[in-house]
């Protein structure tokens, strides 16, 4: 799937709007209330130029004020209507608009917590960031702005044509020749324009990202001493955009001029032929005036029609990108009998939680990734007794993660069924099992904020003397009490401002205050320092003592004391035993551990 597609350029369809209904429904006594006020408005603006027609036909070809105080209480009036109508719909607008954007965003975000990790491997980061962002705010502003647009253009058009003809045939008739060559030259260059900007955007997405890249990636650039070519990249992002901001300003210096000379062109037919027809008296100086005012002011609603409806067909892209997310079904549902028992991801029901030991049993299991055709484990069985330590080895890419990921329940069997606690975990809900695991992953993730709120998210209640035992437990009370703010200090985007060891020790700390039932270690220690190494290991320790472990291992030294060990190589588990067992055998982990093993001894002789 190309997750960076272009806007859609296919024509309105109302499936699309009809899937938002539901979003729109709660405001739809505001929206019409909005559509009213639009109408007033437009009302009063048509009423402007009779004002002006009654005060030139009245006061000034009769050069006379009599009946004055009563013409300025009405047009005072008048005008006083419009501003609050204005107002009234402004304020109106801006809610429908915040509302929308908001009921959106919120329902994306709540339903992105329940899509499954699978979504997350395979979706890029920044196609669900504009999804849930920029679509969300440009469908709320259409539909209050938009809609605010489209009505008072379309009811000031009309009413300025009946108007128009009331005041003089002949001279609407001229009107009526016009408008429709400006409406298609205005149509034209609308979908030309609207191109164009479709262009620029998607350019300065991407000069966006180069500048993203070129700052993010500083070091690495100039490590490869690559400043060359991205200078060259960037200036061809630059060019292009250059190009497409220069088309744009050129469709417009052409669109503006054609349409003032139109505008132009109208003004001198109105005034050549309502001049002769004043001069015969078959009508007055106010009318000629009052359509004057009509014909000039009719140029910006039926342009605003134009920008309006082909905004309209681009908005159906983004409405489309929305519903797409919000209709994507996870990989992994509970059944509506476990929510009705256990609660979902939003409002769990942890009242009816069962204590968990640990258990776990593969029994049967058949295995095969959604993507995939090849089937990873077949008619697999594993007894874990509670509070067993398992090990799985295997070079990288071999498929260590398979086994962690379908007991945790990020997959879910094929055939077959996988036992907790003697039931399977179908039987309970997602958040059940997930609440009672501890994750220690690879490359750590901290979440901006201080080493104290990092360590808390283990447990949002814990008191800051259990965060420090916490911290104690895995040495990492050495480390913080070293910097200027102890545990209150910022770790910065991501933990950026820490070191791998750092974050991992941080990221152990937070798993021994979540006190997990199930633990799982993804090769933590791969990234450390063997010096950091020996300094969590008695904090891996700890936290493995009465629990069901998984230790995906990278150095094979660490998982001697595992109670059984499984060597995966292609998606599949080719043995399995304890450290002796294996060795014993002189197998594939027996080659893995005598390689390993050797590399180390020569790293240890060139220290």
């Amino acid at each position: 799937m190309n997750y960076y597609e272009e806007e859609s350029y296919k024509s309105f369809n109302i499936r699309p709007w009809l899937k938002l209904g539901r979003f729109f429904k709660p405001y739809i006594k505001n929206i019409i209330g909005i559509v009213l006020l639009m109408l007033l408005t437009a009302a009063m603006d048509l009423s402007i130029p009779l004002f002006q027609k009654y005060a030139v036909d009245n006061f000034i070809v009769k050069k006379t004020t009599a009946g004055i105080y009563g013409f300025i209480v009405l047009y005072a009036a008048a005008s006083v209507t419009m501003a609050i109508s204005v107002t009234i719909f402004a304020r109106m607008a801006i809610g429908v608009e915040m509302h929308i954007g908001m009921d959106l965003r919120k329902e994306i975000f709540e339903h992105l917590q329940n899509l499954s990790l699978s979504y997350y491997n395979t979706t890029p980061v920044g196609y669900i960031m504009a999804r849930t962002l920029s679509d969300t705010n440009k469908i709320g502003t259409m539909i209050a702005w938009g809609l605010v647009d489209v009505f008072w253009s379309f009811a000031y058009v009309i009413g300025a044509f009946i108007a128009m003809f009331l005041l003089n045939a002949r001279l609407a008739l001229i009107v009526m020749l016009v408008i429709p060559v400006m409406a298609v030259i205005t149509v034209y260059f609308q979908n030309k324009l609207l191109l164009t900007s479709r262009k620029l955007r998607k350019v300065n997405s991407k000069m966006t990202g180069s500048f993203n890249e070129g700052i993010s990636g500083a070091r690495t650039s100039k490590t490869l001493v690559i400043e060359e070519k991205n200078l060259i990249e960037f200036k061809n992002i630059s060019g292009e955009m250059k190009s497409a901001a220069i088309r744009l300003a050129r469709l417009n210096a052409l669109y503006i001029p054609i349409i003032v000379f139109f505008g132009s062109v109208l003004t001198a037919l109105v005034l050549a032929k309502g001049g002769r027809l004043a001069m015969e008296q078959i009508i007055q100086i106010g009318t000629l005036s009052a359509f004057l005012s009509y014909a000039i002011n009719i140029f910006e609603p039926v342009q605003q029609l134009a920008r309006t409806f082909a905004e309209v067909i681009s908005l159906q892209a983004n409405i489309e990108r929305v519903t797409d997310l919000l209709e994507q079904e996870p990989l992994i549902k509970d059944s509506d009998d476990v929510v009705g028992v256990y609660g979902d991801n939003i409002n769990p029901k942890k009242e009816n939680w069962e204590e968990i030991e640990g258990e776990i049993e593969f029994k049967n299991v058949t295995f095969k990734y959604p993507d995939g055709d090849e089937e990873v484990l077949n008619n697999f069985n594993l007894h874990i007794p509670a509070g067993t330590n398992v090990a799985i080895v295997g070079e990288t890419g071999a498929g260590k993660s398979t086994l962690v990921n379908l007991a945790c329940r990020f997959f879910e069997p094929t055939e077959g069924e996988i036992l907790i606690d003697g039931r399977d975990y179908r039987y309970r809900s997602q958040l059940w099992l997930h609440s009672n695991i501890g994750y220690v992953l690879q490359n750590p993730h901290l979440f901006s904020g201080t080493i104290k709120e990092n360590i808390r998210y283990g447990k949002l209640d814990a008191t800051d003397e259990e965060i420090i035992e916490a911290a104690k437990i895995v040495s990492v009370d050495t480390i913080i009490d070293k910097l200027e703010k102890g545990y209150d200090s910022q770790v910065g985007e991501g933990g950026d401002r820490l070191s791998t060891g750092e974050k991992q020790l941080i990221s152990i700390a937070r798993a021994i205050l979540a006190d997990p039932k199930i633990f799982i270690l993804d090769e933590a220690t791969s990234s450390i320092d063997t010096n950091t190494e020996r300094l969590i290991q008695k904090g891996i320790e700890y936290l493995l003592k009465g629990r069901t472990s998984f230790i995906i291992a990278h150095r094979l030294s660490t998982i001697k004391k595992a109670d059984i060990i499984l060597v995966v190589n292609d998606g599949k588990i080719i043995e399995r035993g304890t450290h002796k067992e294996l060795i014993a055998k002189k197998g594939h982990y027996y080659n893995l551990y005598t390689k390993q093993f050797e590399e180390e001894k020569t790293l240890e002789v060139f220290k």
